[in-house]
């Protein structure tokens, strides 16, 4: 009933919570993907002392559950004077990505051959610029992979945006999703509705990328 997708989309806050959910999670992807590369291309082409201890430490944190970290969190969070606030969410998000994206990445970067390194090194270039010119292009599927996966689980994600965002006109569309069915008990076409339009966005950046 198309009618019922109007309803919704007609509400003030639906766009709103997009609004927030996009810039959260566009945030999100950008501070994963930079910060991810940048850690990887280190642990895959350097080579120093305490380089595998260090990738342990990122792998380890495959093993850390997020909930069982948010009483602290939100307490540092508290003191920082980032709850209510888009950075509240941001860098926890990018904090729990890390480890996921510098695995994936990793193997990549690992497999571009050293000889281009050399080539490039001859034709005058620095190791900043073989990163930029050389390992980035290469990368290319594996950024795109851990984009999607910022993106999709930050777009997602409920239990952080709940405890940090109290402020109403800062909430995401999953808040939303919960707020509208409290609020709409009884219409279940509309909370369905309201569910399928909060999930589209992501579907759509899955699918296109």
């Amino acid at each position: 009933v198309w009618s019922t997708y109007g309803r919704v989309l007609l509400q003030g806050k639906f766009w709103t919570q997009a609004l927030n959910s996009t810039l959260i999670s566009v945030g999100t992807t950008l501070g994963v993907v930079a910060l991810g590369v940048c850690a990887a291309f280190v642990l895959a082409r350097y080579s120093f002392r305490w380089k595998e201890v260090l990738y342990t430490f990122f792998t380890l944190g495959l093993l850390f559950p997020a909930g069982a970290a948010i009483l602290p969190l939100y307490i540092m969070l508290r003191d920082l004077d980032l709850t209510n606030s888009y950075y509240g969410v941001i860098l926890p998000q990018v904090a729990f990505q890390l480890p996921v994206t510098v695995v994936i990445l990793r193997p990549f970067l690992m497999a571009i051959p050293g000889e281009l390194e050399d080539a490039a090194m001859i034709d005058g270039t620095s190791r900043l610029g073989f990163f930029w010119r050389v390992a980035l292009p290469l990368s290319r599927p594996a950024l795109v992979t851990v984009g999607v996966l910022a993106f999709v689980t930050s777009w997602n994600a409920f239990l952080l945006p709940l405890l940090v965002l109290s402020d109403a006109g800062l909430h995401t569309l999953p808040l939303g999703v919960q707020n509208f069915s409290s609020q709409y008990t009884s219409d279940t076409a509309g909370i369905l509705a309201f569910t399928s339009l909060a999930m589209l966005p992501a579907l759509l950046f899955f699918t296109l990328a």
